[in-house]
């Protein structure tokens, strides 16, 4: 993907099909819910939501489209031909395998699921039925920072890559001492969070993680209301010789950032706000570049409209469910190594 992403995925596409969508969880969901509206190739059909209040938002703000209290009326909806998913993360992987078995096109909120056994299980549903197609909400491939980064990468500005280091800095404890993230069973912040800069490694190295370790605490909310680690921390390996550190950082007292870093044997990458630097000399005295491409410069709905794209009109994919699945394992991966204490390597769904 180049920068010039976003203007690409509004170009005219050569197809007056229509798809009819359907929208669960109107959290994020509710931007999800104005891209569908707004897309020429979309009508918003349903939104669904658990939440009294969340309803009463959904039918304001657009009082043409059904609004119910379950994922099953919009799954079960014939008509419906694009489900996206923006529910809690524990009601994922159910509301996946029931659109996939009902033949609908998914788009999912990060993380697909929570656990290995149903990221297996997503993955025998799509073979199953495999005109569907699967695609999720991995954010940071459409930023035109990283994809300036990956440009640059690929151009070899950088050299040869060596090391990434990243940290996704939530800044927002809140969400999980009092919010839904602390009520739901087996919480992840490496799953909800991590996953964002796990995938911006794996795409810029296009490698694959074969070793992980990890560690993780709660000191920062000890006490509180939520009952998992709120900091995780992992070192990868990758099948090309590449390390990586990278952590999911929930109860950061910054501002939501995505910490990242990529070194390479020419230059060093080191995201910031609100710019970048690229260093290309280790003299004191020699000023980096300052990098001004956009951060985060991306509307949340940008990838699904690009999913629209390719299911109309054949765009390429910015996200394949392949993608998906590798983020996955090593998230998978990161969260047993950090429950055993061992190394564990990634188990890919080939």
């Amino acid at each position: 993907m180049s920068s010039s992403f976003a203007a690409a995925s509004e170009l005219p596409l050569p197809t007056s099909r229509t798809l009819r969508a359907g929208v669960i969880g109107f959290g994020v969901g509710e931007a999800h819910a104005r891209t569908l509206a707004a897309h020429q190739h979309t009508t918003l059909t349903a939104i669904a939501d658990i939440d009294p209040t969340k309803r009463d938002a959904a039918r304001d703000q657009h009082p043409e489209v059904a609004v119910t209290d379950t994922a099953d009326a919009v799954n079960a909806d014939p008509s419906i031909d694009l489900v996206v998913i923006a529910s809690y993360d524990d009601a994922h992987h159910e509301q996946v395998i029931a659109a996939i078995r009902a033949g609908k096109h998914v788009f999912v909120e990060k993380p697909l699921c929570q656990h290995a056994w149903q990221t297996r299980a997503i993955v025998d549903e799509l073979r199953r039925n495999p005109s569907v197609r699967l695609s999720s909400n991995l954010i940071l491939r459409a930023s035109p920072r990283f994809a300036d980064l990956r440009d640059r990468i690929n151009r070899g500005d950088l050299g040869d890559l060596f090391h990434f280091r990243a940290s996704y800095d939530y800044g927002r404890v809140h969400k999980i001492t009092d919010g839904w993230r602390g009520q739901i069973p087996d919480y992840s912040v490496t799953l909800g969070g991590a996953i964002h800069v796990i995938d911006l490694m794996l795409w810029l190295s296009e490698a694959r993680v074969t070793r992980v370790a990890a560690a993780g605490n709660n000191i920062a909310t000890r006490g509180s209301a939520f009952r998992y680690d709120d900091h995780s921390a992992a070192m990868l390996s990758f099948d090309n010789g590449l390390t990586a550190l990278v952590s999911a950082n929930f109860a950061s007292r910054r501002p939501h950032f995505h910490e990242f870093a990529a070194y390479g044997s020419l230059g060093t990458f080191v995201n910031g706000w609100p710019h970048a630097a690229l260093y290309t000399s280790d003299d004191p005295n020699e000023p980096p570049q300052r990098v001004e491409t956009p951060y985060p410069g991306v509307d949340k709905g940008a990838l699904l409209a690009r999913f629209v794209d390719e299911i109309v009109g054949g765009a390429p994919p910015i996200v394949t469910t392949d993608d998906i699945l590798d983020a996955m394992a090593v998230c998978h991966a990161i969260d047993a190594a950090r429950h055993s204490g061992g190394v564990v390597e990634p188990a890919y769904l080939d």
